[in-house]
Formats: C-alpha cells, sequence, structure tokens
C-alpha cells in the first residue's frame, strides 16, 4: 500500500489540505514535490488519490478529483476498556488494535493500576492510533475514549447498550462470550495484578460477565489482542 497522509477535514473533491506534522514528513523526509501523487485519508472511513499543487514547509495543497469509501471495517463494534499498561507497550497496544480492527479504547483507572491515563498519555495514545492507521490500511481512526474510573465503568447507572465482559479468571470461555454478544461487545481488562474482588462484585452487579482468556495469566497487551484477534476472525 502506498504512503497515506491523514487530513483532519472530511475528504471531498476539490483541494485538500495537509498541515504540520503530516506536512513536513511529505515535504521534508519524503521530498515530495508538485505533480506527486499521494493517498490521503480522513479517518472517517474515506480515501482519495491527490496530486501536489503546492509546497510550503508546514502546509501542502493538493487536488483531489475522487472520493471513495473504504469498507476495511467489521459491521460489529468492539469497545476495549483497559488499564494502560507501563511505557511503551501502550504504544504497542496501540498499534495492534488498530491493525486488529478494534473501535474504541477506553482508558480505565483502576484500584490496582500503575499507569494513569493523564492528558499526555492520551495525546500519545492518539498519535499512535493515527501512525497506526497510516500504515495499516484503516480508514477510520479508532477512538480514544476519555478515561473513566472503574466504579464509573460498573456502575450500574452506566447505560452500556451492549454485551458487557470483564477479564476474570472463572469465567466464561472467550468463545461463549462472542457467541453471545452477537458481535458488539465491550471487555475491560484490568491492570497487572488483575481487577480487585472489590471492582470484580461492582462489575457483577452492573451486568458484567466473568470472561476468562485461558489457563496462563496474559499481559495487559496480550488480553487485549487476544480478544480483538478472535472477534476479527469470527468476522472474517
Amino acid at each position: 500500500m502506498p504512503d497515506r497522509y491523514f487530513v483532519d477535514k472530511p475528504l471531498a473533491a476539490g483541494i485538500a489540505i495537509i498541515a504540520g506534522d503530516e506536512a513536513r514528513h511529505l515535504v521534508g523526509v519524503m521530498r515530495a514535490k508538485l505533480g506527486d501523487e499521494v493517498v490521503l485519508f480522513d479517518g472517517c472511513g474515506h480515501e482519495a488519490d491527490a496530486t501536489i499543487e503546492k509546497t510550503a514547509k508546514e502546509r501542502v495543497e493538493l487536488r483531489v478529483e475522487t472520493v471513495r469509501d473504504v469498507p476495511r471495517e467489521f459491521a460489529s463494534q468492539l469497545t476495549l476498556a483497559v488499564a494502560l499498561p507501563k511505557g511503551d507497550r501502550q504504544k504497542w497496544l496501540v498499534e495492534k488494535l488498530v491493525e486488529l480492527g478494534c473501535d474504541a479504547l477506553l482508558p480505565l483507572e483502576t484500584d490496582r493500576g500503575v499507569a494513569q491515563p493523564v492528558e499526555s498519555a492520551i495525546e500519545r495514545l492518539k498519535r499512535g492510533v493515527l501512525e497506526a492507521s497510516k500504515q495499516s490500511g484503516r480508514a477510520l481512526l479508532m477512538r480514544i475514549e476519555a478515561p473513566a474510573s472503574s466504579d464509573t465503568l460498573f456502575s450500574a447507572a452506566t447505560v452500556h447498550n451492549q454485551p458487557c465482559f470483564i477479564a476474570h479468571p472463572g469465567g466464561c470461555s472467550l468463545d461463549q462470550a462472542w457467541d453471545q454478544s452477537s458481535g458488539n461487545a465491550l471487555f475491560a481488562i484490568g491492570p497487572e495484578g488483575g481487577f480487585s474482588d472489590r471492582e470484580v462484585q461492582l462489575a457483577e452487579q452492573a451486568g458484567f460477565q466473568k470472561v476468562s482468556l485461558g489457563p496462563t495469566i496474559l499481559r495487559i497487551e496480550t488480553a487485549a489482542i487476544a480478544i480483538a484477534a478472535l472477534r476479527m476472525l469470527r468476522s472474517s
């Protein structure tokens, strides 16, 4: 797949603008020139071939002729509420979830969590989504939801409008969970050390069902990838 560049407005025939880091990469790193053709995507499910008409250090103007819808998304919706792992493992988590077609990642604050979803971390996650989308060919950006505490997520007053599961030993199998979900689902994944007994009790009271991810203990990002990968295989 050719290099793809993100535009922050919905694509339409006419002039499109690439700005900021994207423009600096296209002009300064890729040495793009007038008349070169690139692929644009808007993160809303559309792509277009475009021709460069003007270049500057932080702004590139391109001519778009035809915009096309890109059918690379699943019909079902998968949201993962995850206690973020530490350090570079966050970037790896986002990269793989984007590649596997996850629809939304909700950073979760938990009783035993170590890495907190502060504003700077959320911005890094969003940058990671963009980079992974460019590489993988996704045309719809995975959403990074506003961080939430486990108490909020597991509140009985919270209406999720979809089957909800909590990764915890002793629950149903992942296959059984997908059979019950009919495709749309929210899965909560705890930190290293797992969810506390208090959180598990809250979750069950709110209608979350426990789901086991196998006989071994998985790291946070491994658990998330296992869930997303099985959904992709069952949707193919």
